[in-house]
């Protein structure tokens, strides 16, 4: 019997019989069924978790194997190895602080982003042998 089928008897106990014993065992009966279907499904429920990380696992492996490893320290450490080619100054006309790099200290300089003024950079040569 399925467990609908479980509760239309009892129901039909409860109205044709009144007797309470046959009424609280067929509750019981009913609530055991439930109980078991339960577990069942917690533990159907685990095996798909089960293979769900594994896919999730898989899927990552193939990502890196298609992709290449995506690691986010790579972006940062990209980024830090560009800022440490760049050069610091600060403008002598409005006091900004200007970041600048080698090519633009060889190109004959900049212009101010705050002020507009045309700075000429010149490197050490101590300075340009390490770059």
């Amino acid at each position: 019997m399925t467990i609908g089928e479980k509760v239309s008897y009892l129901k039909g106990l409860a109205e044709g019989l009144n007797t309470e014993d046959k009424i609280i065992n067929g509750i019981l009966d009913v609530l055991t069924d439930i109980a078991e279907n339960l577990a069942e499904v917690d533990e159907e429920l685990d095996d798909v978790a089960s293979v769900m990380t594994d896919v999730e696992e898989s899927l990552a492996d193939l990502e890196d194997e298609v992709y290449g490893e995506d690691d986010e320290d790579n972006y940062y450490d990209d980024i830090d190895e560009e800022l440490a080619d760049m050069y610091e100054t600060v403008c002598p006309n409005c006091g900004n602080a200007i970041r600048f790099d080698y090519e633009q200290a060889n190109a004959g300089g900049m212009d101010c982003p705050n002020c507009g003024k045309h700075l000429v950079f010149e490197l050490d040569e101590d300075e340009s042998e390490e770059l």
